[in-house]
């Protein structure tokens, strides 16, 4: 079954059209046997790319099936004595928290690539994964199944630019992809930040764009400050050293901000700059400078 679902796409799945290359499609459960079953029968799927379950969020849905039910069956297939979860573990999560001991499901006969197929899926239709989740979900179908970004495009309903894009994040500095995770930062701010070359300089960065609330436009304005090269001029002593160019770089990362030394080891100034008013305000705290 197996081979046939890789052929057919995700229609073989869940029943619905074919996928399209910009939207995911829904699910279409007409026509399939819905039947109940313990829910203590139930185990997590070993391919939820989901990591984050909100406890306000499923408080909210256990409200919900305390008092209208399980509206939608979960998808699960059979592993030996119990059922294993493909798609539904929050309103399974939900559901065990609102007190229930039957819920309603859908069992399919899936092999692993079908049940992560699914999985990937009903996520994305329900906008439930973040940007990290989702590309880690991508790469676990690639590596799993040794599929390109292409088929894992069609197989989603994603354009292969989106796949590959979202695949990108997944080179974030650790830091910065919990930023990414927890929502303190938007992709477009993590795309920027991509840009800059060391981990630590990301992070330092993303700090600032959290601390500042910088836009987007912002942050691609001071990446590119910080990786915009110095004019190649000749000068005398330290100032044109190694050493010289490493502590301009040291404080670049201290002061989280672009910043320049002009002259010569005996005579000159510093540049530093900012880009906004509450980075402004910022660095005369770092320099223990109050306006009155």
């Amino acid at each position: 079954m197996a081979r046939n679902a890789l052929g057919k796409g995700l229609g073989a799945l869940i029943g619905g059209a074919p996928a399209a290359a910009a939207n995911v499609p829904a699910p279409d459960f007409s026509g399939e046997r819905i039947t109940t079953v313990s829910i203590d029968s139930i185990q997590p799927s070993p391919f939820q790319p989901r990591r984050v379950f909100d406890p306000a969020h499923l408080e909210e849905l256990a409200a919900s099936i305390r008092e209208s039910g399980v509206l939608q069956p979960l998808i699960v297939r059979k592993v030996g004595a119990h059922h294993e979860l493909i798609a539904g573990e929050r309103r399974w999560r939900a559901s065990r928290q609102a007190g229930l001991t039957q819920v309603p499901v859908i069992v399919r006969q899936a092999g692993d690539l079908e049940a992560m197929e699914l999985a990937l899926v009903e996520n994305l239709q329900r906008a439930d994964l973040n940007p990290i989740e989702e590309a880690e979900g991508y790469a676990r179908l690639m590596d799993t199944f040794q599929l390109t970004q292409e088929q894992v495009a069609q197989k989603v309903g994603k354009s292969r630019a989106a796949v590959a894009n979202a695949l990108r994040l997944r080179g974030l500095a650790p830091e910065t992809r919990d930023l990414l995770s927890a929502g303190k930062l938007s992709t477009g701010h993590a795309k920027a930040l991509l840009g800059l070359t060391t981990a630590a300089q990301q992070e330092a960065t993303a700090r600032i764009v959290v601390r500042d609330d910088l836009s987007v436009r912002a942050t691609e304005k001071l990446v590119a400050s910080l990786l915009d090269p110095r004019p190649a001029k000749p000068k005398k002593g330290k100032a044109g050293s190694a050493d010289w160019r490493d502590l301009e770089q040291r404080l670049q990362r201290s002061l989280g901000t672009k910043v320049k030394l002009v002259g010569t080891a005996a005579k000159g100034h510093i540049e530093v700059e900012y880009f906004t008013e509450a980075d402004l305000d910022r660095l005369l705290a770092q320099f223990g400078v109050r306006l009155e």
